[in-house]
């Protein structure tokens, strides 16, 4: 069985990482935190923490019973669709209305160690709601991959371990990498481009989850 654990790890990595590398909802907030070098560590760790943790149900079997009680589906996608739906006014708002420092993580005049406090306590909430407010995520992560690992036999927690460490490389790449950016995205046009781009992802990802819902 040994020989197959790293043939099984990489599947899951390569699986994994094909199923989180989109422009989404997730995604979008990750890099525009990244790019702002607010809270990243933090985004990152939640997004990637709460990816292993519902991939571990997956490989643990838990999918069945997500299958088995459809309702529970529903009302994530009908809170997570007004949520991003939400989120994504609040994007288009910026981009009519720039705030102060919104171009380079510069604090705004009423900054302090409060006031940091405050935005750190907002981007782990709105991360979390993101995260788990999203029927897509239980889709890919509990139902799919876990299916995938159950056909791995005694291997599956090896490709769930390849699933997660492809979430962990893709949300630190994002996320600290998003920092190169900052220099393009230094005229208050580029970076209300990139809300944009955020405005129009959250919206769109909303009201499909409103309408499948």
């Amino acid at each position: 069985m040994n020989h197959g654990i790293i043939p099984a790890a990489l599947a899951g990595f390569g699986t994994g990482l094909s199923l989180i590398v989109a422009i989404g909802a997730q995604n979008a907030f990750v890099l525009r935190q990244g790019v702002r070098r607010q809270s990243v560590f933090a985004v990152v760790a939640i997004c990637a923490l709460s990816d292993a943790a519902l991939i571990a149900l997956g490989v643990a079997g838990v999918g069945a019973f997500v299958t088995a009680w459809p309702p529970a589906l529903t009302l994530v996608g009908l809170v997570g669709g007004a949520f991003l739906i939400g989120y994504g006014a609040l994007a288009a708002r910026r981009v009519l209305r720039p705030g102060p420092g919104a171009l380079d993580g510069v604090p705004g005049p009423g900054s302090g160690p409060a006031a940091t406090s405050a935005a750190t306590r907002r981007a782990v909430l709105t991360c979390l709601a993101m995260t788990w407010l999203n029927p897509h995520v239980y889709l890919d992560t509990v139902l799919l991959l876990g299916s995938l690992a159950a056909g791995r036999g005694d291997l599956r927690w090896a490709f769930g371990a390849g699933a997660v460490l492809a979430s962990l490389t893709w949300f630190g790449a994002l996320g600290y990498g998003a920092r190169l950016l900052s220099g393009p995205l230094g005229r208050p046009s580029a970076w209300r481009a990139l809300d944009g781009l955020v405005a129009a992802t959250m919206v769109t990802m909303g009201g499909l989850l409103l309408a499948r819902a």
